[in-house]
């Protein structure tokens, strides 16, 4: 390598807990050669390069732990590894991505370090890292490096392959509840939860939104007549065909009228207030061409536009509607007059991360109508201090959620449910959200399916709602975090038999059971054929499987290092042993410390309500019960094992083998005794005592164990346990 190079060894996604942190990260192996000789501080303009390109860096507090502790860092001298980790960083931020965990540590290997940094999305945060390495190599060699052109680069990606802001919203809010989530598809299609108690959104849809009740919203008469039919006011309309009976039923309805597309949504193709045959003829075609050819026209209610969010039988938030216009100065045209008035708005933007929407003369087709009808066109100059009406429809991004009357509400909620929706967008106009609408002739317009949400989480005004934990309160309830039992089996002794017995005793105890060993996945008892990739892959299939009631885990200490834990959280943890195996030499791990580290891993994801069970005769596995956020039962075949008789001596609950027998305890009592079956003398009884050591700490009864233990012979003949 020359001095100011920098190369990558190895780049890994870590998908799940890892030995770094809870969540996925990218972990690099980087070798900065002859780097390692030459800090930060010896290199002349580096702190001045780096801080002009990335101004961010100041909020990195680093290992100081105050803003600016990176660039206290920087200044004071620190290596090439560390820098990139920071700059990779800030560049996912810069591009849209939440981040904010990194380490760098070095391997023992003079100059290669493991750099670590937390990403939402694989691919981002590759791209990320490489332009990292590039942008560092230019402040290092004092070459030009074009940082807006690589955060364009990176934001495309961002929005291209992340979760949209809406769906984001909804799975932090099931974060924050301690549910855990899958991305399905490289879409919106998202899982919450595990195995039989999951729930599925697709952005504001659910798996409990009926198709038909979709069916029913986007025909838009019938979605009328069933409103009408319960109360609901709703407007005079009829679907025409043509633009000729278009104009005969706006005259025999009274004008003004509305006109738009039957199947249409998102305010597509709707025309307001229109008054001439000219404006309904125009109208007409615009309508027709958004939808499938019917157009409704519709009795013209005047009043602000609003979106209203119901969530199951809940309003959650309400949203007001903004006419644009533009004031002529008399020099600017009517479009420069929109880019300057308008466009240049900070709210405006192309992405979903901006309440309001760019005003494009592209999609000027309402636009163009409302000009017309001032005689005007987008290239017409108007008069200092003329008003310029643009857009009469769109911009409901103004949150006016406190000021609703509870007979609109009721309205509201009366809408969804006569539809059939389980979360909906009611578009209702009003004079005055504060008043009834029978008051001031205001009418519930549209019922929509899938309704967007950013103008509820990110309003142009007002507070943002917290509709991403309604939704999930909607799906989970008060009480539940959509977790089932899940044991993870860390270690080298005897896993795949612990595995496989503990799958059995959960099964007996009554439960539809997922066993992940190894690439292997059985589900009740029956291997599922191959062919799903790593072993990370295999186990996610049971968190995925809706018929799962309980998993069972083998986590290798490879996996973890290499992949990371199929879930994000276990009810029991089990660790066999601290050993250093040959194979991790590779993740260059050769003292026992470093293999306590991995193994750890399994005992930091225990709930809180969740148990460790460790080996006793383990003093590195006896150690980890300092790290349980839940209960710890110790297990081992001798009962005065020091660390098993000192836990039961201060309460806790433990297994050992005595005279054939698992002995299962709690203090100094004594509640069970299960013979070991014929099959135990061919085995490691040490397994056996751990397997039900874990059943029990999942909450199978002493009988249930016993039973199991009898049939896992005879089973196992036949049986994948």
């Amino acid at each position: 390598m020359s001095k100011k190079d920098i190369q990558f060894l190895r780049v890994t996604h870590l998908r799940g807990p890892n030995i770094w942190t809870y969540r996925p990260v990218i972990e690099a192996w980087v070798d900065i050669g002859l780097l390692e000789d030459a800090p930060s501080n010896t290199i002349s303009g580096l702190y001045e390069r780096l801080t002009a390109w990335l101004p961010g860096l100041v909020e990195h507090r680093c290992g100081v732990g105050t803003r600016g502790g990176f660039l206290e860092r920087l200044r004071d001298g620190t290596w090439a590894g560390h820098i990139l980790e920071h700059v990779t960083l800030e560049l996912q931020t810069m591009a849209g991505m939440k981040t904010g965990f990194g380490k760098a540590r070095e391997t023992g290997v003079r100059g290669v370090y493991k750099v670590v940094f937390r990403t939402r999305q694989e691919k981002v945060g590759r791209a990320a890292l490489a332009a990292a390495r590039e942008l560092l190599l230019a402040a290092i060699n004092d070459t030009p490096y074009d940082v807006a052109a690589t955060i364009a680069t990176l934001r495309d990606m961002v929005d291209d392959l992340c979760l949209g802001p809406s769906t984001a919203h909804i799975v932090d809010a099931a974060i924050d509840r301690n549910i855990p989530f899958i991305r399905l598809t490289d879409g919106n299609l998202v899982q919450l939860g595990y195995g039989d108690v999951q729930r599925r959104i697709w952005t504001a849809e659910t798996d409990r939104t009926s198709a038909i009740a979709e069916g029913i919203a986007s025909d838009k008469d019938m979605t009328k007549s069933l409103l009408q039919s319960c109360g609901v006011p709703v407007p005079q309309g009829v679907i025409v065909d043509n633009a000729e009976s278009a104009w005969e039923e706006a005259q025999d309805i009274g004008l003004p009228v509305v006109l738009k597309p039957q199947d249409g949504n998102h305010g597509r193709g709707v025309s307001l207030d229109l008054k001439t045959r000219e404006e309904v003829l125009g109208a007409f075609e615009l309508a027709a061409k958004e939808g499938d050819g019917n157009v409704i026209v519709e009795q013209f209610i005047a009043g602000n536009e609003h979106r209203l969010l119901v969530v199951g039988n809940r309003l959650v938030a309400v949203a007001r509607g903004e006419t644009a216009w533009v004031t002529g100065d008399g020099a600017a045209t009517v479009t420069q007059l929109v880019d300057s008035q308008l466009n240049s708005d900070p709210r405006r933007g192309d992405s979903e991360e901006f309440p309001l929407s760019l005003i494009k003369p592209a999609e000027w087709g309402e636009i163009l109508l409302e000009l017309q009808r001032q005689r005007l066109t987008p290239d017409s100059v108007p008069a200092a201090g003329q008003k310029v009406l643009i857009q009469r429809n769109g911009n409901v991004a103004f949150d006016v959620t406190d000021d609703v009357h509870p007979e609109v509400a009721a309205r509201a909620t009366l809408a969804a449910r006569v539809v059939g929706l389980d979360i909906a967008g009611i578009d209702l106009v009003a004079e005055d959200i504060g008043r009834p609408l029978e008051a001031q002739r205001g009418a519930i317009i549209e019922v929509n399916a899938s309704p967007g949400l950013l103008a509820h989480i990110k309003p142009a005004s007002g507070k943002p709602r917290e509709v991403g934990a309604a939704i999930v309160e909607h799906l989970f309830g008060a009480g539940s975090n959509g977790r089932m039992p899940i044991v993870g089996i860390a270690g080298s002794q005897d896993t795949t038999l612990i595995a496989r017995l503990t799958a059995w005793l959960l099964y007996v105890g009554g439960r539809h059971v997922g066993l992940a060993c190894g690439q292997e996945v059985h589900v009740n008892g029956r291997k599922m054929p191959k062919g799903v990739g790593t072993a990370f892959d295999a186990a996610q299939r049971l968190l995925i499987n809706r018929a799962m009631e309980a998993a069972v885990f083998e986590n290798s200490a490879r996996m973890i290092l290499a992949e990371g834990l199929p879930y994000d959280k276990c009810t029991v943890g089990v660790v066999t042993d601290v050993t250093v195996t040959p194979d991790l030499a590779e993740f260059y791990i050769a003292e026992p410390q470093q293999a306590y580290t991995v193994m750890r891993t399994q005992v930091d994801v225990v709930l809180p309500q969740g148990a460790a069970v460790l080996n006793a005769a383990d003093p590195l596995v006896a150690g980890m019960a300092g790290l349980c956020d839940g209960s710890v039962l110790f297990y081992a075949l001798d009962e005065d094992t020091a660390a098993l008789a000192a836990h039961r001596a201060e309460g806790g609950r433990a297994a050992f083998l005595r005279h054939d027998a698992v002995v299962l305890a709690e203090g100094q009592g004594e509640l069970a005794q299960l013979p070991l079956p014929p099959f135990a003398a061919g085995v490691a009884p040490a397994a056996v005592v751990a397997a039900v050591t874990a059943a029990w700490a999942a909450g199978v009864e002493p009988q249930l164990l016993s039973a199991g233990l009898r049939t896992f012979a005879t089973q196992s003949g036949k049986a994948a346990y």
